[in-house]
């Protein structure tokens, strides 16, 4: 792949290089998990509407491909409606015919069918961490102060070259690595910082500067910068072990980001224009893979994780809605009522329906549509 702006043919093609894996696994770990418990699928679908092409196999279950490609899902036999009560239809089955069935499985094996999904797609993510760290080693650069910049939001807080950073805004920190992340999401915020200067612990306070950086594809993000550098950037060879255990961080770090990305959005500390949809996600796509595999492949981990987190947010019509109908089954030892499940899931599509428009929107308007159009009209 060869850097530069990507083209409308390239970016289609990397975002479906993206989103159609993604899909696969998650809705393969639905599956396998429903086929161990002896459930049968009707189908196993890629993107939603009207079948492209796909075949039966010996089984019964339909595997096809949509025209849509914004999702999929797996069918399982029994599964008859949108809040998963048992129909008239299921009712009448033979009793060998029903016990292949979602709905004849117990609470617990439900929960577990519906969460395989997210929890592959988490899977996944560590999976590709994992492999990165092993071929390329775990980043261990000490956090120690080589240079601080003139002006800088280190240099008002008194930081000085060779004071050694341990932790920011209460975060523990292990290596210099760890300190960008908590930063750069924290523009124009003041934060306490702890260093070890001389062998002496201190603690100090430090307005981080908010900065507008724009990529080489045109993006503009205002982030936060503390404005120091660190040494020669260093690596460790660690074991398997490690490095699964280091990409299990990384996963939780991935999803800390997210959710105070998202909670600052709601606090309106950050532009309601930060959330993107598939355009966007179909935007950074081409860009990404225009920088190599490599960079492409961590995308495409990093977006794996996004979308088992959401699924697992609990939301009627997602994966974690009804894992929270099942914990409720659970403790109540019986489901809730038909009408109180179905009321649920249609407030949750009507929310879902309404943010993705928003999305959608705000998409558009990144793309400069608005502004185009404001300038024909003008």
């Amino acid at each position: 792949m060869t850097s530069g702006n990507p083209g409308f043919f390239w970016t289609v093609l990397a975002f479906l290089l993206v989103i159609g894996p993604l899909i696969f696994i998650h809705e393969m770990g639905h599956y396998l998990v429903g086929r161990a418990f002896g459930v049968k699928a009707d189908a196993f679908s890629i993107g939603f509407g009207r079948e492209m092409f796909g075949w039966t196999d010996r089984r019964g279950t339909r595997w096809k491909v949509g025209w849509l490609p914004l999702g999929g899902y797996v069918k399982f036999a029994g599964d008859m409606n949108a809040a998963g009560q048992p129909s008239p239809e299921w009712l009448a089955l033979p009793a060998d015919e029903r016990n292949r069935t979602f709905q004849a499985k117990p609470v617990w094996q439900r929960f577990l069918i519906v969460a395989a999904g997210p929890f592959t797609n988490l899977l996944f993510a560590v999976i590709v961490f994992t492999g990165f760290i092993v071929a390329l080693g775990d980043p261990a650069t000490p956090p120690l102060i080589e240079r601080v910049e003139a002006g800088s939001a280190a240099q008002e807080a008194g930081l000085r070259r060779g004071d050694r950073i341990a932790s920011i805004a209460g975060r523990s920190i292990g290596r210099y690595e760890d300190i960008l992340p908590i930063v750069l999401l924290r523009p124009g915020e003041t934060l306490r910082i702890g260093i070890v200067r001389d062998g002496r612990p201190i603690e100090v306070s430090a307005r981080i500067k908010a900065v507008e950086e724009k990529d080489k594809f045109g993006n503009k993000a205002t982030i936060g910068r503390l404005g120091i550098l660190g040494g020669r950037p260093a690596v460790r060879d660690v074991s398997v072990p490690q490095a699964v255990a280091g990409a299990v961080r990384e996963t939780q770090r991935v999803i800390s980001t997210t959710v105070e990305g998202v909670g600052q959005i709601l606090a309106g500390k950050r532009s309601v224009k930060d959330l993107g949809g598939p355009l966007k996600i179909a935007k950074f796509s081409g860009e990404q893979a225009t920088l190599g595999w490599p960079r492409f492949v961590y995308y495409i981990a990093v977006i794996s994780i996004n979308l088992g987190f959401i699924n697992l947010l609990p939301i009627p019509m997602l994966d974690g809605g009804h894992l929270l109908f099942y914990a409720i089954e659970a403790v109540r030892r019986k489901p809730l009522g038909p009408q109180a499940q179905e009321w649920a899931f249609r407030t949750g599509l009507a929310a879902l329906l309404a943010l993705m428009i928003f999305v959608t929107f705000n998409d558009l308007g990144s793309l400069g549509l608005w502004s185009k159009l404001g300038g024909l009209i003008g």
